[in-house]
């Protein structure tokens, strides 16, 4: 849920090319905006490297640099062909789903007068850009092994960006719901578009205020060279200063923990609701499936803290298969929620799915010719 993102994107592509093997850790990174320390040639480069590197740091990547690079296999270019086109494929598949809902929204006032469907958009195109950008960095990082400073910051600074604003668009979500069930008769009042697009700015200008004063601690602590060279695409080699990561580790755990325990609050309220009610209403229990839906969305996504120190885990116990555990790992934790997400959401909700389905057949009757059916239908 970091930068982690655009790290981990860049490496499999790295580790895919034929590049010397003291790339091949080149962005193991932690869970939250910084990667590991990187893998050098000489063995007192890796010494110093370690002994630079934050102590938790340390531990999860002890496992790699006991194995040594040398170690790393590479993929054929028949691997590395196939990893690109799943990605490529992938990446088609959800960005023709987003885009069909993002035009079912907005052509229908029904949705963008509603705050629950301007929540659930956010996230759809929130996790569409993210999505493409992993995968923009996956192939660019497959052609380029270094890339201008100027041009690696605002790929990072975005990564970071969309990654942190999924679990607190969730959170907003969450409690759309439980001013719905909990307080009915305020909704109208509490839930209002305006007050959405307000929770919406604030939450894109906490999502950007570390990447930006990331950006700021770069500027002041970096030579003016710096910007003017080309760097490893990841953002433990763009924001290279320690306090980058330990502020980025407080704020992380601040805004992490204010979103479960939005999460577990309002669940537990909606919990008590449904059990108040003397005949279990359909309304209530389909909200808290839905607020049990954001936990477990939010689970996938917290799954990038755990998945630096498994994956090394896993590559120490199978060397042989340490690109192919990359891959899988990219897969589960960037890849697939952010194709679940849209899919769940948009299905589960039948008033979206009836306009969606209307429109993706509509799509597909004007292919066909049958425009004037198609018409009649939308009416």
């Amino acid at each position: 849920m970091s930068c982690r993102l655009a790290d981990e994107a860049a490496e499999l592509h790295q580790s895919s090319t034929f590049t010397p093997p003291s790339n091949l850790f080149a962005s193991l990174s932690s869970a939250m905006s910084v990667s590991l320390p990187r893998m050098h040639r000489g063995q007192s480069q890796m010494t110093s490297s370690a002994a630079a590197a934050p102590p938790d740091l340390l531990l999860s990547n002890s496992s790699l640099l006991a194995g040594g690079a040398a170690a790393l296999p590479k993929d054929s270019f028949a691997n590395a062909l196939t990893k690109n086109i799943m990605a490529m494929l992938v990446w088609l598949a959800i960005s023709v789903i987003s885009v069909s809902m993002v035009q079912t929204f907005l052509q229908h006032r029904v949705f963008y007068e509603n705050p629950r469907y301007i929540m659930f958009i956010s996230m759809v195109v929130n996790d569409a850009l993210q999505l493409s950008l992993v995968t923009a960095l996956y192939v660019v990082s497959y052609i380029f092994r270094k890339v201008p400073v100027p041009v690696c910051c605002p790929l990072v600074m975005t990564a970071v960006f969309t990654t942190r604003s999924t679990p607190l668009i969730l959170a907003g979500m969450a409690v759309e719901r439980f001013v719905s069930i909990c307080f009915p008769l305020h909704y109208s009042q509490t839930c209002t578009v305006p007050r959405t697009l307000l929770l919406i700015s604030i939450i894109l200008i906490l999502t950007a205020a570390p990447p930006v004063t990331d950006l700021l601690i770069t500027t002041l602590t970096e030579p003016p060279t710096f910007f003017q060279s080309a760097i490893f695409c990841d953002h433990s080699q763009l924001f290279r200063h320690s306090s980058v990561y330990y502020k980025n580790c407080v704020f992380d755990g601040l805004y992490l923990s204010f979103v479960v325990l939005t999460l577990l609050y309002t669940y537990c309220r909606i919990m008590l609701t449904a059990r108040a009610a003397s005949a279990g209403l359909a309304s209530v229990n389909r909200a808290r499936n839905t607020v049990l839906l954001h936990g477990v969305q939010l689970m996938l996504c917290m799954l990038a803290f755990v998945v630096p120190s498994l994956q090394a885990a896993l590559i120490s116990l199978f060397p042989l298969l340490s690109l192919e555990i990359r891959y899988v790992f990219f897969l589960l934790v960037y890849i697939i929620p952010r194709f679940l997400s849209p899919v769940i959401y948009g299905c589960r909700d039948e008033l979206f799915r009836k306009y969606w389905i209307r429109n993706v057949s509509c799509r597909r009757h004007r292919v066909v010719g049958v425009r004037p059916t198609c018409l009649k239908a939308s009416r």
